[in-house]
C-alpha cells in the first residue's frame, strides 16, 4: 500500500479567481521542489485545455515531468462557461462536445501518464427533471468511460454537493458507478463537500471502500473554507487511521485555495504538504513498530 500526496493546480492556474497565474512549466518545478509525489491538473488554460496544446507541447510537457520526478495524478473538466460541457445539459448538442472533451482529456491523460479521468456528472438545468438528468450523465459517462478503457485509465466520479444538484453525495456517486457496470469506473470525494453537507470523511471511505481511488483533502472552519490541511477542524488523524484501516492505495491530493484572489500557492501547498506527509508517516509507523519516514 501506498499513500501518495498530490496538488491540484487550480490555485496556480486563473481558475476560482484569475490572480496568481503561473505557465504550467512553473508549476511543475515549484510542486516538484517542494516534494509532492503527482500533480491534478484541471483541463483549462492556461494549463492543460487540449487544443491548446500542439503535440510539441505536448512532448515538452512530459519531458518535464520526468525530469523533475513528478506525475500527474489526474486531470479532469472546467465546466460551465462558454461551452458548458454539463453531461446533463437539455442540449444534446452541448452533451456531444462534452463527451468529445473528454475523449481528448482521455488522450492527454495517455500521453502525460496519467492513471485517471475525473468525471463531474453535472447538473439539472430548470424545467428538466432530476432523473432525466441522471439519465443523461450515465449516458456520456459510458461513453467517457469507453473511451477511456482504451487508454487503461479509470474514470473517478466526483460528487460536488457545493456545485450541483444532482450528484451531491458519496451514495450518489456509487449509485452512479454501480449503474454504469464498467470496471475501470471508481468514486473518490472532496472534503469541502463532505464538509458542506455536514458529514463525516471517515464515513465516506467505510462507504467507498475498495471503490475509492482519490481524495481531494481540504481543511475547514466554521467560517473558513478550501484551508491547507492542518489549518481548521477536521479529524486527519481519524482520516488517516481509516484508510489504513481500508488499504486505501492513491493519492491524497490537496485542493486548496483557489477560491479567492490573492493567496500564495506555494505557502498554501507547502503548509498542506508539511502537516499530512509526517501525520501519514507516523501512522504508519504506529502500524509496522518502524521509525517514521518523511
Amino acid at each position: 500500500m501506498a499513500i501518495k500526496f498530490g496538488y491540484h493546480t487550480w490555485s496556480y492556474s486563473s481558475f476560482g479567481s484569475w490572480v496568481p497565474a503561473y505557465t504550467l512549466d512553473e508549476t511543475i518545478k515549484r510542486l516538484s521542489r517542494m516534494g509532492f509525489d503527482g500533480i491534478e491538473l484541471g483541463a483549462a488554460a492556461p494549463h492543460a485545455y487540449p487544443p491548446y496544446l500542439s503535440r510539441a507541447r505536448r512532448r515538452e510537457v512530459r519531458s518535464l515531468l520526468d525530469d523533475h520526478g513528478i506525475e500527474v495524478s489526474g486531470i479532469g473538466p472546467a465546466p460551465t462557461g462558454g461551452p458548458g460541457f454539463n453531461p446533463s445539459s437539455p442540449l444534446v448538442e452541448e452533451r456531444r462536445a462534452t463527451v468529445e472533451h473528454y475523449r481528448a482529456i482521455s488522450e492527454l491523460c495517455a500521453e502525460w501518464g496519467a492513471g485517471s479521468l475525473v468525471y463531474l456528472p453535472g447538473w439539472v438545468i430548470f424545467g428538466t427533471r432530476r432523473r432525466q438528468a441522471w439519465a443523461w450523465s450515465r449516458e456520456c459517462l459510458a461513453e467517457i468511460a469507453d473511451d477511456a478503457a482504451q487508454y487503461g485509465l479509470t474514470v473517478v466520479i466526483e460528487p460536488l454537493a457545493e456545485n450541483s444538484n444532482l450528484c451531491e453525495s458519496g451514495e450518489d456517486a456509487m449509485e452512479l458507478m454501480e449503474d454504469i457496470e464498467r470496471p475501470n469506473v471508481k468514486v473518490m470525494f472532496d472534503c469541502s463537500h463532505v464538509r458542506y453537507r455536514r458529514e463525516s470523511l471517515t464515513d465516506y471511505v467505510h462507504l467507498m471502500g475498495a471503490d475509492l481511488r482519490q481524495i481531494h483533502i481540504a481543511d475547514s472552519t466554521s467560517t473558513q473554507v478550501r484551508l491547507p490541511a492542518g489549518q481548521g477542524d477536521e479529524d486527519w488523524e481519524g482520516l488517516i487511521d481509516v484508510l489504513l484501516d481500508t488499504g486505501f492505495d492513491g493519492y491524497l491530493t490537496a485542493e486548496t485555495g483557489f477560491h479567492r484572489r490573492g493567496i500564495n500557492p506555494d505557502q498554501d501547498a507547502r503548509t498542506g504538504l508539511e502537516f499530512l506527509k509526517p501525520l501519514v508517516a507516523r501512522k504508519c509507523a504506529e502500524r509496522t513498530g518502524a521509525s517514521p519516514r518523511q
